[in-house]
């Protein structure tokens, strides 16, 4: 069972720009690289169930990523996208992120992210590394307020 204690949730930013352009980012895998600085690469068919790959840059070496394997467990347009690390024979770890976004009119929008840490190492986890994701999903944040805006003041809609 979980605890409150090994949930890292990111700043919540007002984004000046539709819940509809906001989650048209989100799921625009492959242009991660242009405002997300912790995932900077994403694959996956965005299909419920299929696996999720994230490429995030190794704090340890820098200049190198590694890549970690989720699976999507939640697409609800303009709302909520959600994946999750699910335990296997090597590891016992699991971990869920949900992205939400909350539609405060027609042109803003509220974003925040979530990671709670599950499994037998879930307090050890959150202990060495529950800052440093803290840390980068306010980047994320932020990066995703800014792209968002941006692209909303310039007229611009995403191209998928």
């Amino acid at each position: 069972m979980s605890k409150a204690e090994n949930i890292v949730t990111s700043v919540v930013v007002e984004i000046d720009a539709p819940a509809e352009l906001v989650w048209e980012i989100l799921v625009d895998l492959a242009q991660y690289h242009r405002w997300n600085p912790f995932t900077v690469a994403v694959e996956s068919s965005l299909q419920l169930g299929a696996p999720v790959n994230l490429y995030i840059p190794d704090p340890a070496k820098p200049g190198t990523r590694f890549c970690v394997v989720e699976h999507l467990v939640a697409y609800e347009p303009n709302q909520l996208l959600s994946w999750e690390q699910r335990p296997t024979a090597d590891s016992k770890d699991a971990a869920r992120r949900d992205q939400y976004i909350e539609s405060l009119g027609a042109e803003r929008c509220r974003y925040f992210t979530t990671d709670i840490f599950l499994g037998l190492n879930a307090d050890n986890i959150m202990q060495t590394f529950g800052p440093w994701v803290k840390q980068n999903f306010d980047a994320v944040a932020n990066g995703l307020k800014q792209h968002a805006e941006a692209l909303h003041a310039a007229g611009k809609a995403v191209n998928r």
